[in-house]
């Protein structure tokens, strides 16, 4: 009854959330509709990061790179007349899960702050390369005037605001959901062992290195997807969005979330995004000391992050539900 009860209780709360998400065109201004867009897309990056920093216990600096991977991809996809969205999401994902592949060998046989420097020099490469690869990103002045996606080959154009967050709040959804039930199947159990005993995990026979590379693999996917819906977001793309900035606020949207939490990576981004575009706008040049006061807000109030503030917080509203009338009496005398 009590676990019917919390499946409820978490059921209300994520339809609710879904109903303010879906809201967000018809009650919100275009602006803002683009901003919670953007959320959206860096939220996606934050969930790649979140796999690999909380589940397989490698904090990434890195995962901007499959997230280039992607962006690129899906430029050059759509510069040459294929806008189809399906198709960009599919190369996108199969184009970054192949570079975090080549790149995952090295990552993988590190551990704690060797992999954070690895991870940061795949991404600093990555980003260099951007620059300097002019013939298929446009160096230092990106890529520009690409062309609108089409969900599927024959319907319209994504050139509306409002419809391209609906395109883009739908994708995130899908693939935030498919990661949190692949993460609390078998396989991310496994994952878990990983982190908390690897040699243990070892001595069982389990092949650690393999599953730490379908880990990175996966989360480069997941970052090329992200990638595929900047290009349908933005039209645009250059090195600033796949630089180290970038990078470092992923990991951050992760810690202030929670680092073993979908949902909170999702609400870090948001964070995120609220602090440095909305609240820089209204105030121009402080985006800098709004993330810093966010981020030791995060560290001093919400140590677990947002996710594991909202569970204290609902663990508490249950154990007062279920305190009988005799407790509560015993307690008073």
């Amino acid at each position: 009854m009590k676990r019917l009860r919390g499946k409820t209780l978490h059921l209300g709360g994520a339809a609710a959330v879904a109903v303010l998400l879906c809201a967000v065109p018809s009650q919100t201004d275009e602006y803002t509709t683009y901003l919670a867009t953007q959320a959206l897309v860096f939220g996606l990056l934050a969930v790649g990061v979140g796999v690999l920093t909380g589940h397989a216990g490698m904090p990434t600096m890195g995962q901007v790179a499959p997230y280039a991977v992607g962006a690129y991809t899906t430029a050059w996809l759509t510069r040459n007349d294929i806008t189809n969205g399906l198709v960009q999401l599919l190369v996108a994902a199969l184009a970054a899960a192949v570079f975090s592949a080549l790149t995952g060998p090295v990552v993988i046989r590190a551990r704690g702050v060797v992999v954070i420097m690895l991870t940061l020099a795949v991404g600093e490469l990555t980003a260099t390369a951007a620059t300097q690869w002019k013939s298929f990103t446009g160096g230092t002045d990106g890529l520009a005037g690409i062309p609108a996606t089409r969900v599927l080959p024959g319907t319209p154009e994504l050139l509306n605001e409002d419809q391209v967050y609906v395109y883009v709040l739908v994708v995130t959804a899908v693939v935030s959901a498919v990661t949190a039930l692949v993460l609390r199947s078998p396989a991310g159990l496994l994952l878990a062992g990983c982190r908390e005993n690897e040699a243990r995990m070892r001595a069982a026979g389990h092949p650690v290195d393999r599953y730490l590379l379908t880990a990175y693999v996966g989360a480069g996917a997941i970052g090329g997807i992200g990638g595929a819906l900047l290009i349908t977001h933005q039209r645009y793309v250059s090195p600033q969005d796949v630089g180290f900035d970038i990078s470092a606020l992923a990991l951050l949207a992760v810690v202030i979330g929670g680092v073993r939490s979908i949902t909170g990576a999702l609400a870090g981004a948001a964070l995120i995004v609220f602090a440095r575009d909305w609240l820089g706008g209204w105030w121009p040049g402080h985006a800098p000391l709004f993330l810093g006061v966010l981020f030791l807000v995060a560290v001093y109030v919400l140590p677990d992050g947002a996710a594991g503030f909202a569970g204290r917080t609902l663990e508490f509203g249950r154990r007062v539900r279920n305190r009988t009338p005799r407790a509560a009496k015993s307690e008073a005398v």
